[in-house]
């Protein structure tokens, strides 16, 4: 018999309003953004040709977390989600860290998609600074997601929509030119000019990695919205299945069109100026689709920051919901949407607007940064799912629609991934190493304030519940 679960008491008040296909769409939404549009290009830089083998990588990675995160999240269809798995699996203090590191990081997700937004917008207003559209965007983002959740799910489908749809004409306008379909052939050349398949080797490959990861970040949004799922059992393994694979599809074709298109040395690129899909259409001579396109990538980085600051609103909704966060913060509005903690979370686009104004690297600090909290909040993931499937089992679980396959050795191999790839950001001198100079004391931080503050306090509060109940 399956077991109570308190937690989904406790975030009691979350209407459930979200289909299916809208699952599925803002889970698109929220992993395709400025990581393939924009961050494809540092990924090119350091490996050149060789990115695929990159992305193969990260996407082995994100198969694994989807199996995994897909099983939990039936089993317990809660907005906390993995934040609340590591809580329940792994202890207190796995939780806290767990919620409060993911939400630092897609907050600055947020900005740094921001930051793309006025990048891309500069392609058409150059005179116009970037933290102008920063500000301005944000704003309109934040009026969206303070409506109800089906507000929020019709609107993120449209914007996943319009990228989905784009990229299926990129790649086929693509596949044209590189075959000759009506146009003079490209061919394949690009793979194997300026220094080969692997100009740096497979140390390039791995390095590439760190951004081909990134590309995937975001299939975890498909477990935070279970608690609002109209029927969480069967749409959320759907609609991760679904995603993964239309998004592994998508990445290796559109990948390989961009080297085979644009010779990696033009494409790749450790200051992003242009996205590299923008300069395919360029280096083509078809300025107009360049436009288009930049109209594209623009309502990409608008759709990833529109699902993002709904992430990040949910996890403090769910941490306030938990006692590790002000409990005004739990509230909800007549439309059962947590307002304060989505105004909490909109900080993340002053901050971006602030940093783009400081530095020309601004999208590349704030993404190592949220890639450092987004990989932690994995490899916590992965660890709760190996105690997880043992409890289940051992508590006499309802046999469940989707299960891991493989397990515990995909779960292994993926911790060992994830570590591997946070132990090289830390290594690395250029710019990556910043989210460890960050991340690891904010760590600190959460440990001595959830050690000060919740964990007696919460420990207090179960033995008086526990002696009310004696």
């Amino acid at each position: 018999m399956k077991e109570k679960d308190n937690f989904l008491e406790r975030e009691s008040g979350l209407h459930r309003g979200l289909t299916k296909n809208q699952l599925t769409m803002i889970g698109l939404g929220g992993a395709i953004g400025t990581g393939l549009f924009m961050g494809s290009a540092i990924a090119i830089s350091y490996a050149g040709p060789g990115v695929i083998l990159s992305y193969v990588i990260a996407a082995f990675i994100a198969v694994i977390m989807m199996f995994s995160l897909s099983e939990m999240a039936v089993a317990h269809p809660t907005a906390g989600s993995f934040g609340v798995y590591a809580e329940k699996y792994l202890g207190g203090w796995a939780g806290f860290t767990s919620r409060w590191t993911y939400w630092a990081a897609q907050v600055i997700a947020v900005g740094g998609e921001a930051v793309a937004v006025g990048i891309y917008m500069t392609y058409w207003f150059p005179d116009i600074p970037v933290w102008v559209w920063t500000l301005g965007f944000g704003a309109a983002l934040l009026y969206v997601n303070s409506r109800s959740v089906e507000n929020f799910g019709s609107i993120e489908y449209w914007f996943a929509m319009i990228k989905v749809v784009a990229i299926i004409a990129f790649i086929i306008f693509g596949i044209a030119v590189v075959l000759g379909i009506g146009t003079p052939a490209v061919g394949f050349e690009n793979f194997i000019k300026h220094d080969g398949f692997l100009p740096h080797g497979f140390g390039g490959v791995w390095m590439a990695v760190l951004m081909a990861i990134f590309s995937f970040v975001g299939v975890e949004v498909i477990a935070v919205t279970a608690g609002e799922a109209m029927d969480p059992r069967s749409a959320v393994p759907r609609a991760m299945r679904t995603m993964v694979v239309r998004l592994i599809i998508f990445y290796f074709l559109a990948m390989g069109i961009m080297i085979a298109v644009v010779p990696w040395i033009h494409a790749g690129a450790k200051e992003i100026a242009q996205s590299p899909f923008v300069l395919v259409f360029d280096h083509v001579g078809i300025s107009a689709a360049a436009g288009i396109m930049n109209f594209v990538v623009l309502t990409a980085a608008l759709s990833s920051m529109n699902t993002n600051l709904y992430m990040t609103s949910r996890m403090i909704f769910s941490l306030s919901r938990s006692s590790y966060a002000p409990e005004s913060f739990g509230k909800l509005n007549k439309d059962g949407t947590p307002v304060n903690a989505l105004l909490l979370s909109s900080i993340g686009v002053a901050l971006a607007a602030l940093i783009s104004k400081i530095s020309p690297l601004a999208y590349n600090y704030l993404f190592g940064i949220a890639l450092f909290g987004a990989l932690y909040v994995w490899l916590l993931t992965l660890l709760s799912h190996l105690k997880f499937r043992k409890q289940w089992e051992q508590n006499g679980g309802e046999k469940l629609p989707v299960r891991a396959p493989l397990f515990p050795f995909l779960q292994i191999i993926g911790i060992v991934l994830i570590a591997a790839i946070l132990i090289t950001m830390g290594l690395d001198t250029e710019f990556w190493n910043v989210s460890w100079i960050i991340g690891v004391p904010w760590l600190v931080f959460l440990t001595l304030i959830y050690y000060a503050k919740y964990k007696k306090k919460l420990s207090h509060a179960d033995s008086n519940q526990s002696g009310k109940t004696a």
